[in-house]
């Protein structure tokens, strides 16, 4: 049993008995390939665990190769509690303890194809240029307000023509900026049309995804990423739940409140679902099922119904995606299908 606390420039392993759970060895391990194959390479087969972080996708990879049997703890449920005084050769420690008591207790993590690995990055990357461009663009409005002025109403990606709104006082400060953002949008572009080819090239399922009105590739590949197997969930309705967009529940005896969704999963993946829900109940939504049901909900009023349809919308929408995924059909907008798994996901 070997218990890894993974760090930028060293890894600490600690190896148990798994007979006595005796400690016979505490190492400190370079984060590199090669030192990762040397450490492992003189070591009988061991059950090893490890938290997910950014070294964990090739690491889980190169530790298999050898024949090592490899599982990737959840640090979202996973607390490090080893000792009052909480140190990597701890956390490796507390690791590997866990790992031989129960490995259930770890919520293991499925590891990522590097395939997979390297799509995703493409989708992140994208996400990043997108989140600065906001920044970027939120930076330059409050900068003309504080002389009074306020820039004229624009999308993000055509912010950049706005130049010459600007005070001209300003301008040696925000033109750089402009820009930056004029850029900032030719590389968003950029990514868009990569992510258009890897859904045709290398994603083919995505396809059947798009079938619904407000999912396109971005949200069909990030979906199709993030989920990898279809067939991992025992029904479509678990996938909703996978992704974050199902309730808290707090209950304890006669109490059981209202609590906002759980937001576990991927953070993209989440929104993306949620911007496609807001655009099938927006003014350019088809008629469909998903928009009949989302408008069903607004109609019950109370506090924030909008809000809670459009979430209602995206955890359904997660399960008709997922079961049209799993079954290759065609979608019938007022008709979800597969009916079988649709209708269990209601």
């Amino acid at each position: 049993m070997i218990g890894l606390d993974l760090g930028d420039n060293y890894t600490h392993a600690c190896m148990l008995d798994g007979a006595t759970a005796k400690v016979l060895e505490r190492s400190q391990i370079q984060t590199t390939p090669a030192h990762v194959v040397d450490y492992f390479s003189g070591k009988k087969m061991s059950r090893v665990i490890l938290e997910a972080g950014t070294h964990t996708g090739w690491m889980q990879r190169v530790i298999s190769e050898l024949g090592h049997e490899v599982i990737i703890a959840n640090p979202r449920k996973v607390r490090m509690r080893g000792a009052d005084n909480k140190d990597d050769r701890v956390d490796a420690e507390y690791l590997a303890r866990l790992g031989r008591a129960d490995p259930v207790l770890l919520y293991p993590l499925r590891p990522r194809s590097e395939r997979v690995q390297i799509a995703l990055a493409v989708v992140r990357g994208r996400e990043q240029l997108v989140t600065t461009r906001t920044s970027l663009v939120n930076h330059v409005r409050g900068v003309v307000k504080t002389l009074g002025a306020r820039m004229p109403r624009s999308s993000t990606r055509s912010f950049h023509k706005l130049t010459p709104a600007i005070d001209p006082a300003l301008r040696p400060a925000l033109e750089p900026l402009m820009k930056c953002l004029e850029q900032v949008s030719l590389q968003i572009r950029a990514h868009d049309r990569e992510i258009a080819r890897l859904c045709k090239e290398e994603f083919p399922e995505t396809a059947c995804l798009t079938q619904i009105a407000g999912v396109g590739d971005l949200t069909a590949l990030t979906f199709v990423l993030i989920i990898e197997d279809p067939h991992r969930f025992p029904n479509s309705r678990t996938a909703g739940a996978f992704i974050g967009l199902v309730p808290r529940r707090c209950q304890s005896g006669d109490n059981d409140p209202d609590l906002p969704i759980r937001k576990s999963g991927d953070r993209i993946l989440r929104r993306v679902l949620v911007q496609a829900a807001q655009y099938i109940l927006g003014p350019f939504g088809p008629e469909s099922d998903l928009r009949t049901f989302g408008y069903r909900l607004i109609a019950r009023g109370g506090k924030n119904a909008k809000k809670r349809a459009a979430i209602a919308v995206a955890r359904k929408l997660a399960t008709i995606l997922h079961a049209l995924w799993k079954s290759g059909e065609t979608y019938k907008p007022q008709q979800a299908q597969p009916q079988k798994d649709v209708t269990e996901a209601a």
